[in-house]
Formats: C-alpha cells, structure tokens, sequence
C-alpha cells in the first residue's frame, strides 16, 4: 500500500513537471439501471496541458457532461486513476474532493448559480469564503477579478440589475477569482442572445491568452471553434481529439 501511494506521488509530481494539468488513465463510470449496466464514461485517456483551451463536444447522452463531473471532481469514477495538477484525485473522499474544487477549479455554468440577494462583489467573493482568507484579502481578489471581466463599475449591482452576459461575465468573476488551475465552462453561451454569446466567447479567448487553462463543454460547433483542440465524446469514449489552431 505505502509503495503504491509513493508511486502515485512520483507520477503526480512527473505529470506537473511536464506541464500536464489533467491526466485520466482508464477513467470509467458506471451506472446501474435495474439489470442493465450503464458506461456512461468507459476507458477514456485524457492529458490536457496547462495553457490549453479544449473543447470536449459530443450529442446528448454521450457522457460528455458526465466526464466533465468527473474533472471537474463533482463525481468520482467507477474505475480508472485520474490526476489533476499532479494530485491524484480518484481516491479522495468528498471533503477533500470539494478541496480541491475550490482550489484547483473555477467552473463557469450555464445557469450562472448567483445568489439573488447579493451584490456581484459578494458572489464574486463566495469562494474565497469558504477557503478561509481574511475579508481585506478577499475583497481585493474579488475586485480583481470583476476589473478582469471588465465589470468593475457595476460590483455593487446584484444580479436581477445586470443583463444576461453581465451575469455570465460575474459568473466567469467568481471563477477566476481563486487562481484555479483550470477554468471548466458547461455550455456558457447556453442562455444568452448570439451577440451576447459572441461577447463571452471574446472573453474566453482573451482569458486563454492570458495563460488559464479551459476545457469547454459545448455542443454547438461555433463555440467549439473558438477553442484550440476540440475532443469528439460517443458513447462515453473519445471519438476523435483534434487539434485545430
């Protein structure tokens, strides 16, 4: 057992030294449905390096959302290793899965999940709560991260006085705001107009330049267009894993 878990820490500290923010090796998850067993992510090899801007496609139901809970470590696999940032995460229990959330991923949802009653600042905030910084810390960091999205005049606005893309930009805030290292969007151009969609996909690649790393999951091509390699899901195994800039 200790030999094993040295060995995971070598191969942990190898993968971060090569730049390699993801790795899954035989990643699975299974469903039990009654009699049937259902392979909603079976056997996939996945590394994706720090700086990349992916975008994992795939029609409905081919485990691509299903393989984005399990990097985003929402879930945990049937089977399978998975390492992110030279951690091996597969075997964590919830407490330290929900850790490494806070720390090592920002997550940009369609849905936007803003608190109702709080000012942008306060939403942009939240994670740092729960990581324990002191409020000065917090606060600075939050501000930050707002100017980085370019909503620093509106961080006192809650989010029912913001438009739909400002909302997402606040959204895409709180995700920056802990340094993470990766920025993981589900379908974020899903609820604006195009022109608004437009907007934040221009964010996302000014981010990517910036240096953050993103894995987008997307089912519209266009926005899959934006990314630098695209990875093609069917029936929870990758299809084809293109690199197209």
């Amino acid at each position: 057992m200790a030999q094993a878990v040295a060995e995971a820490i070598d191969h942990g500290e190898q993968l971060k030294r090569n730049g390699i923010v993801i790795r899954t090796y035989d990643l699975w998850k299974t469903y039990i449905m009654g009699d049937q067993e259902i392979h909603a992510v079976a056997g996939v090899d996945l590394e994706i390096k720090k700086g990349e801007y992916v975008a994992v496609m795939g029609p409905s139901g081919s485990g691509k959302s299903t393989l984005m809970n399990l990097i985003g470590c929402l879930d945990t696999p049937t089977s399978g290793r998975y390492y992110i940032n030279g951690r091996l995460v597969s075997d964590l229990s919830d407490d330290e899965l929900a850790r490494i959330r806070n720390k090592e991923i920002g997550f940009v949802f369609q849905t936007f999940n803003l608190l109702p009653r709080a000012t942008a600042l306060h939403n942009v905030e939240l994670p740092l709560i729960y990581a324990g910084l002191p409020s000065e810390v917090r606060l600075e960091r939050a501000r930050e991260a707002l100017r980085q999205v370019d909503l620093e005049d509106r961080m006192y606005h809650k989010p029912n006085e913001l438009s739909g893309g400002q909302r997402q930009r606040v959204a895409i805030a709180r995700a920056l705001v802990n340094h993470p290292s990766i920025l993981l969007a589900d379908e974020p151009t899903g609820n604006p107009d195009s022109a608004t969609g437009n907007e934040i996909m221009a964010l996302f690649d000014r981010l990517h330049q910036q240096g953050n790393t993103i894995v987008l999951v997307t089912h519209e091509h266009d926005v899959a267009m934006h990314a630098h390699r695209v990875i093609h899901i069917r029936d929870g195994k990758i299809e084809k894993d293109e690199r197209i800039k």
